[in-house]
């Protein structure tokens, strides 16, 4: 189970948000975005999907759409804000994955908490941005009681804008993850019942989870945008890496997107969608 909005990323990695002013409020759109990935970072299995990509961009004083997904500003200052964020992941079919052979699925996940935004320096008319943020977010497995937990992915990004060619944004971005007992529990657990020669019984721990680190590059180009990401992962030193179900330390997502706004508002805001 990806531990970061996967879908979102190829939704909002087309977001790119517009320099000049009169901006419409809102923008709806669709699209369509390839990617591959692993089953769940340290799987030894991977899987490429074709998705339909919805295109939702808001500009709104306190809630806002944009590349980082669906954001309610709770308080902001020159250089601190502080969100409700929301990620997801995608399910996993154990029949379709070798390691986890018998065991129950993994189901769509939910993640929601707060989010404390640090401006670091820069801003879009100086060309590049550094932040930080710091996320804390209760993970919820859809379609079943089990407790998945709280996680939190504290990410370093450094944006720059229309350099060394104007209209395109690339951006790099990293950090460590970190779970609770239960949250570590969802994905790496093996539960006596499910305990094989190969597979043995395994509780997993709280505490550190690896890390990742991704690459983007995206522009817009009238009402058509297209967006990319390469993310690596590891989860090397984890809390977990010792679990039977992690076959290999290091993953690779990758995905490309395209998509059209084809509906926007007629009320006109000067501003971009994450400023």
């Amino acid at each position: 189970m990806k531990p970061f909005p996967l879908l979102a990323s190829l939704a909002v990695l087309v977001a790119v948000p517009a320099h000049a002013a009169d901006l419409p409020k809102w923008e709806l759109g669709l699209g369509v975005g390839a990617m591959t990935l692993p089953d769940y970072r340290g799987s030894d299995e991977q899987h490429a999907y074709l998705l339909p990509v919805p295109f939702v961009v808001y500009r709104g004083d306190r809630l806002r759409a944009d590349r980082d997904g669906l954001r309610g500003k709770l308080f902001d200052s020159d250089r601190l804000e502080l969100d409700i964020s929301l990620s997801a992941g995608v399910p996993v079919r154990s029949n379709s994955n070798e390691a986890r052979a018998g065991m129950p699925d993994l189901k769509p996940t939910i993640e929601i908490g707060p989010q404390l935004v640090w401006r670091i320096a820069g801003s879009w008319e100086d060309g590049y941005r550094l932040m930080a943020r710091l996320p804390i977010r209760k993970v919820i497995a859809i379609g079943t009681s089990q407790d998945a937990g709280w996680a939190s992915t504290p990410t370093l990004s450094f944006d720059i804008f229309d350099q060394p060619v104007p209209g395109w944004r690339f951006a790099v971005s990293g950090g460590p993850y970190f779970g609770d007992r239960a949250s570590h529990a969802y994905v790496y657990d093996v539960a006596p019942e499910y305990a094989r020669v190969d597979r043995p019984a395994y509780a997993a721990k709280s505490g550190y989870g690896g890390a990742q680190l991704t690459l983007t590059l995206s522009r817009r180009m009238g009402r058509a945008w297209f967006g990319s990401f390469v993310r690596g992962s590891t989860v090397s030193g984890a809390a977990f890496e010792d679990s039977p179900l992690v076959r290999q330390s290091n993953n690779i997502t990758a995905g490309i997107s395209v998509a059209w706004s084809l509906w926007e508002s007629a009320e006109r805001v000067d501003r971009p969608i994450d400023e």
